[in-house]
Protein backbone atom coordinates (compact mmCIF):
# COMPACT_ATOMS: atom_id res chain seq x y z
CA UNK A 1 0.00 0.00 0.00
CA UNK A 2 2.70 2.59 0.11
CA UNK A 3 2.73 5.73 -1.96
CA UNK A 4 6.29 7.60 -2.99
CA UNK A 5 4.85 10.36 -4.90
CA UNK A 6 5.76 13.39 -3.31
CA UNK A 7 5.02 17.13 -4.50
CA UNK A 8 7.12 19.89 -4.19
CA UNK A 9 6.70 21.83 -1.22
CA UNK A 10 5.61 24.82 -3.25
CA UNK A 11 3.10 22.48 -4.94
CA UNK A 12 1.12 21.21 -1.93
CA UNK A 13 -2.20 22.87 -1.68
CA UNK A 14 -2.39 24.92 1.24
CA UNK A 15 -6.11 25.75 1.04
CA UNK A 16 -8.57 23.40 1.18
CA UNK A 17 -12.22 22.76 1.25
CA UNK A 18 -13.92 19.77 2.87
CA UNK A 19 -17.38 18.92 1.30
CA UNK A 20 -18.31 16.53 3.55
CA UNK A 21 -18.02 14.69 7.23
CA UNK A 22 -16.02 12.16 6.49
CA UNK A 23 -13.81 14.03 4.58
CA UNK A 24 -12.95 16.97 7.06
CA UNK A 25 -12.33 13.67 9.52
CA UNK A 26 -9.94 12.67 7.29
CA UNK A 27 -8.25 15.46 6.86
CA UNK A 28 -7.82 16.07 10.20
CA UNK A 29 -6.38 12.65 10.83
CA UNK A 30 -3.59 13.23 8.73
CA UNK A 31 -2.63 16.22 10.37
CA UNK A 32 -3.96 18.74 7.98
CA UNK A 33 -6.38 20.62 9.52
CA UNK A 34 -4.58 23.82 9.46
CA UNK A 35 -4.94 24.00 5.76
CA UNK A 36 -8.21 23.20 5.93
CA UNK A 37 -10.35 26.93 5.04
CA UNK A 38 -13.78 25.29 4.44
CA UNK A 39 -15.96 22.93 5.46
CA UNK A 40 -19.63 21.57 4.73
CA UNK A 41 -22.51 22.29 6.76
CA UNK A 42 -22.38 19.54 8.01
CA UNK A 43 -18.72 19.08 9.62
CA UNK A 44 -18.40 18.90 12.87
CA UNK A 45 -15.31 17.17 14.38
CA UNK A 46 -13.02 17.94 15.06
CA UNK A 47 -14.82 21.03 17.41
CA UNK A 48 -12.19 23.21 15.73
CA UNK A 49 -13.86 22.66 12.25
CA UNK A 50 -17.33 23.83 13.64
CA UNK A 51 -15.76 27.31 13.51
CA UNK A 52 -14.44 27.11 9.37
CA UNK A 53 -16.56 28.90 6.93
CA UNK A 54 -19.20 26.66 5.29
CA UNK A 55 -19.69 25.59 1.39
CA UNK A 56 -23.13 23.86 1.46
CA UNK A 57 -24.09 20.22 2.16
CA UNK A 58 -22.28 17.15 0.03
CA UNK A 59 -25.18 16.69 -1.81
CA UNK A 60 -25.46 20.31 -2.62
CA UNK A 61 -21.91 21.71 -2.44
CA UNK A 62 -22.17 26.14 -3.00
CA UNK A 63 -19.69 26.61 -5.98
CA UNK A 64 -19.75 30.39 -5.17
CA UNK A 65 -18.85 30.17 -1.81
CA UNK A 66 -16.25 27.55 -2.85
CA UNK A 67 -14.73 30.29 -4.97
CA UNK A 68 -14.47 32.83 -2.31
CA UNK A 69 -12.34 31.18 0.03
CA UNK A 70 -9.44 30.82 -3.23
CA UNK A 71 -8.56 27.42 -2.46
CA UNK A 72 -6.41 25.26 -4.31
CA UNK A 73 -7.70 21.97 -3.73
CA UNK A 74 -11.66 20.76 -3.15
CA UNK A 75 -12.04 17.41 -2.20
CA UNK A 76 -15.53 16.10 -3.05
CA UNK A 77 -18.05 12.93 -2.32
CA UNK A 78 -20.37 13.39 -5.11
CA UNK A 79 -19.41 15.35 -8.62
CA UNK A 80 -21.78 17.25 -10.72
CA UNK A 81 -20.92 18.61 -13.60
CA UNK A 82 -22.44 22.36 -13.00
CA UNK A 83 -19.85 21.92 -9.88
CA UNK A 84 -16.83 20.75 -11.35
CA UNK A 85 -17.30 23.21 -14.89
CA UNK A 86 -17.23 26.13 -12.07
CA UNK A 87 -13.86 25.00 -10.25
CA UNK A 88 -12.52 24.13 -13.87
CA UNK A 89 -13.04 28.00 -15.29
CA UNK A 90 -11.53 28.89 -12.07
CA UNK A 91 -8.33 26.75 -11.97
CA UNK A 92 -9.24 25.30 -9.30
CA UNK A 93 -7.94 21.88 -8.76
CA UNK A 94 -10.39 18.98 -7.32
CA UNK A 95 -10.21 15.22 -6.13
CA UNK A 96 -13.63 12.97 -5.43
CA UNK A 97 -13.20 10.06 -2.87
CA UNK A 98 -15.32 7.27 -2.87
CA UNK A 99 -17.74 6.39 0.18
CA UNK A 100 -20.18 4.01 1.34
CA UNK A 101 -17.70 1.28 2.82
CA UNK A 102 -14.64 0.63 5.05
CA UNK A 103 -12.43 0.05 2.12
CA UNK A 104 -13.75 3.39 0.91
CA UNK A 105 -12.64 5.31 3.58
CA UNK A 106 -8.86 3.97 3.35
CA UNK A 107 -9.08 4.52 -0.49
CA UNK A 108 -10.28 8.07 0.48
CA UNK A 109 -7.27 8.64 2.76
CA UNK A 110 -4.95 7.34 0.39
CA UNK A 111 -6.04 9.99 -1.94
CA UNK A 112 -6.62 12.48 0.35
CA UNK A 113 -2.97 12.38 1.70
CA UNK A 114 -1.56 12.04 -2.22
CA UNK A 115 -3.31 14.89 -3.25
CA UNK A 116 -1.91 17.32 -0.18
CA UNK A 117 1.59 15.90 -1.17
CA UNK A 118 1.60 13.65 2.15
CA UNK A 119 1.19 10.16 0.96
CA UNK A 120 3.23 8.85 3.57
CA UNK A 121 0.82 9.98 6.33
CA UNK A 122 -1.91 7.68 4.83
CA UNK A 123 -0.15 4.37 5.13
CA UNK A 124 0.20 5.29 9.23
CA UNK A 125 -3.06 6.62 9.69
CA UNK A 126 -4.55 3.04 7.37
CA UNK A 127 -2.51 1.02 9.55
CA UNK A 128 -3.07 2.33 12.94
CA UNK A 129 -7.17 1.97 11.64
CA UNK A 130 -7.06 -1.42 10.87
CA UNK A 131 -4.94 -2.47 13.75
CA UNK A 132 -7.49 -1.60 16.44
CA UNK A 133 -10.82 -3.27 14.33
CA UNK A 134 -8.70 -6.29 14.32
CA UNK A 135 -8.01 -5.89 18.16
CA UNK A 136 -11.55 -4.98 18.68
CA UNK A 137 -12.99 -8.29 16.20
CA UNK A 138 -10.50 -10.69 18.16
CA UNK A 139 -12.17 -9.30 21.54
CA UNK A 140 -15.74 -10.65 19.56
CA UNK A 141 -14.51 -14.05 18.91
CA UNK A 142 -16.67 -16.43 21.39
CA UNK A 143 -18.57 -13.90 22.54
CA UNK A 144 -22.09 -14.16 21.59
CA UNK A 145 -23.36 -12.48 18.21
CA UNK A 146 -26.61 -10.74 19.00
CA UNK A 147 -29.04 -10.08 15.50
CA UNK A 148 -28.89 -6.53 15.15
CA UNK A 149 -30.98 -3.90 13.56
CA UNK A 150 -30.01 -1.09 12.97
CA UNK A 151 -31.85 2.12 11.63
CA UNK A 152 -30.90 4.89 10.14
CA UNK A 153 -33.82 6.87 9.10
CA UNK A 154 -37.32 7.20 9.90
CA UNK A 155 -40.45 9.44 9.69
CA UNK A 156 -40.13 11.76 12.36
CA UNK A 157 -42.47 11.03 15.90
CA UNK A 158 -43.18 7.52 14.36
CA UNK A 159 -41.95 4.08 13.51
CA UNK A 160 -42.59 4.32 9.60
CA UNK A 161 -40.94 4.61 6.47
CA UNK A 162 -38.01 3.19 8.08
CA UNK A 163 -34.48 3.33 6.51
CA UNK A 164 -32.05 0.31 7.84
CA UNK A 165 -28.51 -0.88 6.96
CA UNK A 166 -28.49 -3.73 4.67
CA UNK A 167 -25.41 -5.56 2.91
CA UNK A 168 -21.92 -4.64 1.78
CA UNK A 169 -21.79 -0.90 3.53
CA UNK A 170 -19.77 0.68 6.56
CA UNK A 171 -21.77 0.26 8.95
CA UNK A 172 -22.47 -3.36 8.30
CA UNK A 173 -19.16 -4.45 8.34
CA UNK A 174 -18.06 -2.65 11.47
CA UNK A 175 -21.53 -4.32 13.01
CA UNK A 176 -19.84 -8.07 11.96
CA UNK A 177 -16.35 -6.60 13.14
CA UNK A 178 -17.84 -5.90 16.55
CA UNK A 179 -19.63 -9.26 16.93
CA UNK A 180 -22.85 -8.77 15.74
CA UNK A 181 -25.35 -10.12 12.56
CA UNK A 182 -27.18 -7.58 10.60
CA UNK A 183 -30.81 -9.26 10.14
CA UNK A 184 -30.59 -7.71 6.77
CA UNK A 185 -27.48 -8.59 5.52
CA UNK A 186 -29.18 -10.41 2.75
CA UNK A 187 -28.22 -11.14 -0.57
CA UNK A 188 -30.85 -9.03 -2.90
CA UNK A 189 -31.28 -6.10 -0.65
CA UNK A 190 -29.86 -2.65 -1.18
CA UNK A 191 -27.09 -1.13 0.86
CA UNK A 192 -30.21 0.90 2.91
CA UNK A 193 -33.19 -0.53 2.05
CA UNK A 194 -36.57 0.64 3.09
CA UNK A 195 -38.95 -1.68 5.22
CA UNK A 196 -41.97 -1.29 7.16
CA UNK A 197 -42.38 -1.98 10.85
CA UNK A 198 -44.51 -5.44 10.33
CA UNK A 199 -40.51 -6.32 8.74
CA UNK A 200 -39.13 -5.45 12.31
CA UNK A 201 -41.71 -7.27 13.95
CA UNK A 202 -41.09 -10.41 11.87
CA UNK A 203 -37.28 -10.27 12.58
CA UNK A 204 -37.57 -9.71 15.62
CA UNK A 205 -33.66 -8.89 16.40
CA UNK A 206 -31.56 -9.32 19.54
CA UNK A 207 -30.62 -5.65 19.74
CA UNK A 208 -32.51 -2.52 17.37
CA UNK A 209 -29.83 0.36 16.86
CA UNK A 210 -31.56 3.67 16.00
CA UNK A 211 -29.18 6.02 14.40
CA UNK A 212 -32.11 8.06 12.79
CA UNK A 213 -33.09 11.94 13.58
CA UNK A 214 -32.60 15.28 11.20
CA UNK A 215 -30.54 17.25 14.15
CA UNK A 216 -27.02 18.31 13.14
CA UNK A 217 -25.12 17.86 16.55
CA UNK A 218 -24.67 15.36 19.07
CA UNK A 219 -26.34 17.51 21.67
CA UNK A 220 -29.31 17.73 19.29
CA UNK A 221 -29.58 14.32 19.07
CA UNK A 222 -28.89 13.45 22.92
CA UNK A 223 -31.93 15.95 23.71
CA UNK A 224 -34.10 13.65 21.37
CA UNK A 225 -33.47 10.59 22.49
CA UNK A 226 -36.19 10.55 25.01
CA UNK A 227 -38.55 10.44 22.43
CA UNK A 228 -36.89 8.25 20.41
CA UNK A 229 -37.17 5.38 22.92
CA UNK A 230 -40.82 6.05 23.81
CA UNK A 231 -41.63 5.33 20.35
CA UNK A 232 -40.00 2.00 20.50
CA UNK A 233 -41.20 1.29 23.94
CA UNK A 234 -44.80 1.41 22.32
CA UNK A 235 -43.29 -1.86 20.69
CA UNK A 236 -43.85 -4.46 23.82
CA UNK A 237 -44.06 -7.54 21.48
CA UNK A 238 -39.97 -6.92 20.50
CA UNK A 239 -37.43 -8.83 22.15
CA UNK A 240 -35.24 -6.42 22.23
CA UNK A 241 -37.54 -4.09 23.50
CA UNK A 242 -38.71 -5.91 26.36
CA UNK A 243 -35.16 -6.79 27.72
CA UNK A 244 -34.28 -3.06 27.11
CA UNK A 245 -31.94 -3.36 24.51
CA UNK A 246 -32.85 -0.41 21.98
CA UNK A 247 -30.21 1.70 21.74
CA UNK A 248 -30.18 5.03 20.35
CA UNK A 249 -26.69 6.38 18.69
CA UNK A 250 -26.46 9.51 19.66
CA UNK A 251 -22.93 9.78 18.64
CA UNK A 252 -21.22 11.51 15.23
CA UNK A 253 -18.35 8.33 15.43
CA UNK A 254 -21.52 6.05 14.34
CA UNK A 255 -22.64 8.21 11.42
CA UNK A 256 -19.51 9.52 9.83
CA UNK A 257 -17.51 6.74 7.64
CA UNK A 258 -14.30 8.15 8.49
CA UNK A 259 -10.90 7.39 10.39
CA UNK A 260 -13.54 7.12 13.58
CA UNK A 261 -14.13 3.89 13.05
CA UNK A 262 -12.42 2.15 15.53
CA UNK A 263 -14.24 4.07 18.37
CA UNK A 264 -17.84 2.99 16.42
CA UNK A 265 -16.61 0.09 16.41
CA UNK A 266 -15.86 -0.33 19.71
CA UNK A 267 -19.28 2.13 20.79
CA UNK A 268 -20.87 -1.04 18.80
CA UNK A 269 -19.13 -3.88 20.55
CA UNK A 270 -20.05 -1.96 24.19
CA UNK A 271 -23.57 -1.77 22.58
CA UNK A 272 -24.03 -5.68 21.96
CA UNK A 273 -21.96 -7.08 25.11
CA UNK A 274 -21.83 -4.62 27.52
CA UNK A 275 -24.55 -5.98 30.23
CA UNK A 276 -25.24 -2.27 30.86
CA UNK A 277 -25.43 -1.63 26.91
CA UNK A 278 -28.57 0.04 27.62
CA UNK A 279 -29.60 3.45 26.13
CA UNK A 280 -27.55 6.00 23.67
CA UNK A 281 -24.01 5.55 22.61
CA UNK A 282 -21.84 7.39 25.11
Amino acid sequence: MALVERLPAEDKPQRIVSTAPSITEALFALGLGDRVVGVSRFCNFPASAQKLPKVGTYLAPDAEAIARLVPDLVVLQRISSELTDRLTALHVRFIEVPHGTLNDVYTGVLLIAKAAGVPERANILIEGIQRQLTEIQEKSKGLPSPRVLAIVNHRPGMLAELTAVGPGNYLEELLEIAGGRNVLAQPGLPMYPRISLETVLRDDPDVILDLSGEQESEAERKAAEAQVLSLWGQQSQLTAVRRGRVIVGTSNALLVPGPRAPIAAQMLFDFMHSANSKGRAR
